[in-house]
């Protein structure tokens, strides 16, 4: 099921989110369509954030979920030696793109854009917290640390109510998602696509590297 308006709107009310700890994963209907590197290259509705130069030979694409507990372990494990070993160096661009598996999951994606405002290294930063106090607003006070960081980052609870309840910007992550789940094939998170080539689940740094390495010809 992809996220609707009417479940999303109801359960993100401020008094609403402390249901939702039940709520099941979303489930996708994918379609046998032709996959290349141009497809996931592709951005849909939302502009890519990305860090890392747009011409950079090796390219990529991380698909996850703010509430998968595999997204958070890869974000403080894997993710901090691939940004200093290939990021930050200037050997690969890294894209991340949000695929909400629940009702929270698109609340937190939505606010790393509403704080972010377009600047991507300001957006990889708020998901680096918001993946690190996971346990705190994915499983419980999810209104409250939600609005916490928010404040933090300089928007005010309104704001961040706002952002919440923004249903331009929760269309754009939910075509996203479905264009990501159709036409790529995406059905669980993390899932990586290294120059269109996909891998699933938790990936070890030595297995990222080895294939960097391949793709960069050394």
């Amino acid at each position: 099921m992809i996220i609707t308006r009417r479940a999303f709107t109801a359960a993100l009310s401020l008094t609403g989110l402390a249901a939702l700890a039940g709520l099941s994963p979303l489930r996708f209907i994918s379609q046998a369509m032709a996959q290349s590197a141009a497809d996931v290259a592709k951005p849909v509705s939302l502009p890519d954030m990305a860090i890392g130069p747009a011409d950079a030979k090796v390219t990529i694409t991380e698909f996850a979920s703010m509430t998968c507990p595999h997204c958070a372990a890869f974000n403080a494990e894997v993710f901090p030696k691939l940004k200093t070993e290939f990021i930050d160096t200037g050997k690969i661009r890294y894209i991340f793109r949000e695929f909400p598996l629940d009702i929270k999951a698109a609340a937190g994606s939505m606010l790393s854009r509403c704080i972010a405002k377009g600047d991507a290294p300001k957006y990889f930063a708020v998901t680096d917290l918001l993946f690190r106090s996971q346990n705190d607003w994915a499983v419980k006070n999810t209104t409250e640390t939600l609005t916490r960081i928010g404040k933090q980052a300089g928007l005010s609870s309104q704001e961040v109510e706002a952002c919440l309840k923004d249903q331009a910007l929760l269309d754009k992550i939910a075509a996203d998602q479905k264009y990501a789940a159709d036409v790529l094939k995406v059905d669980s998170t993390p899932t990586f696509y290294i120059n269109g080539e996909k891998i699933k689940g938790e990936t070890s740094f030595d297995e990222f590297a080895k294939r960097i390495n391949a793709a960069l010809g050394s």
